[in-house]
């Protein structure tokens, strides 16, 4: 009794073991797709920043002149536009970006960026600023002490700077004015929209989302779409419907592809890469070219002169270049194994896997930034 009490513990954990790697790599529906509707808005402002330690615009930007002139005339004071001096103040774009189901008094994050020739924005403090969407209506007003998180010091011969000190950020440094008309849970059907369209991966959707939910509830209209009829008992409860369809694990599916950047040499390979049996060798060729000058001076009292010979020195080295049996790779590991056994470079291993692409025993997609 007590060895088969001891073989059920012992069945259980493998049970246990399978599901964590089957789960290992699935990602929860709120992950992969979006619900149709629940999106962001792009806002955008002009305004000033004050305050600045003589690190604003000079007076070549006329038009930082001018919005300061136009906002002193705005609160009564009459300034003269040729006596105005904006070494302390710089203009400004500001950017946000209103989050969905924000409510007017809600805060939202703005960034604040010089469009003039501002050194330093520093110590600044943006001014009221209208932020207006595509529509041109004004959705929020931003306004409060900057935060740019670097330094910028130097004269005539020398400069220190840290990070980017003309672009900072408020934190909860607009108000929102405005909400955008959005009514949720009226509609009987929600429309999920994939981040990344995937036949298998929204199809496996579907099928989780029928499953838990025991009853043909979801399907799937293209590679990008997931349609879901919401559930009688879920209708007065569709923020509880919509939480428990977004837990739902899908284990998604993803293309073969190898990313390589050739400015920094940085290679990455998904995991589906795969590399049929291919031979290769790689060899590098160096030349190192030296100039010299041979002088020749006369002996003293000789009245000779001086005579410069030049002498040009060429050494060509050629690296011994082997030949790589790359065996048919399983796995992304098996892949990696198999490339650094030939020893070259990231650089060169860019122009290997466009060599091995060209003859065809590469199953993925090169992408070359």
């Amino acid at each position: 009794m007590k060895k088969f009490s001891h073989k059920i513990i012992f069945a259980l954990l493998i049970l246990w073991g399978v599901l964590l790697l089957s789960t290992a790599q699935a990602s929860r529906i709120k992950e992969l797709a979006q619900l149709e509707g629940v999106r962001s808005n792009q806002l955008v402002g002009y305004g000033l920043v004050v305050g600045l330690n003589g690190t604003g615009d000079s007076t070549s930007t006329q038009f930082t002149t001018q919005s300061l002139v136009n906002m002193m005339e705005r609160l009564g004071v009459i300034v003269d536009p040729n006596k105005v001096k904006v070494a302390n103040v710089a203009a400004v774009v500001v950017t946000a970006s209103l989050p969905p189901f924000a409510r007017a008094g809600s805060m939202i994050d703005v960034s604040v960026s010089s469009v003039g020739d501002a050194s330093n924005l520093a110590g600044g403090t943006l001014l009221m600023t209208p932020l207006k969407a595509a529509d041109g209506k004004i959705y929020a007003v931003a306004q409060g002490a900057l935060v740019v998180g670097s330094l910028a010091f130097g004269g005539k011969a020398a400069k220190v700077q840290k990070n980017h000190p003309t672009a900072g950020r408020i934190p909860d440094g607009a108000l929102v004015e405005r909400e955008v008309p959005f009514v949720f849970g009226q509609s009987p059907e929600l429309n999920y929209r994939l981040k990344d369209s995937d036949f298998t991966t929204v199809s496996r959707m579907s099928a989780a989302v029928n499953s838990h939910f025991g009853a043909p509830l979801a399907r799937s209209l293209d590679a990008g779409q997931m349609q879901v009829q919401v559930p009688d008992s879920y209708r007065e409860r569709m923020v509880d419907f919509v939480a428990e369809l977004e837990r739902l694990d899908v284990i998604p599916d993803t293309l073969a592809r190898i990313v390589v950047n050739e400015k920094t040499g940085t290679i990455v390979m998904g995991e589906k890469v795969r590399i049929s049996t291919v031979a290769v060798s790689h060899g590098n060729l160096s030349l190192i070219i030296s100039e010299l000058t041979n002088v020749s001076q006369p002996g003293p009292l000789s009245r000779g002169e001086t005579v410069t010979t030049p002498e040009t020195l060429i050494d060509v080295a050629e690296e011994k270049g082997n030949l790589v049996v790359m065996e048919q790779g399983v796995s992304i590991g098996d892949v990696a194994s198999a490339l650094n056994a030939i020893g070259a470079t990231p650089r060169d291993l860019i122009a290997i896997f466009q060599a091995i692409k060209a003859a065809g025993a590469l199953y993925a997609d090169l992408v070359i930034l």
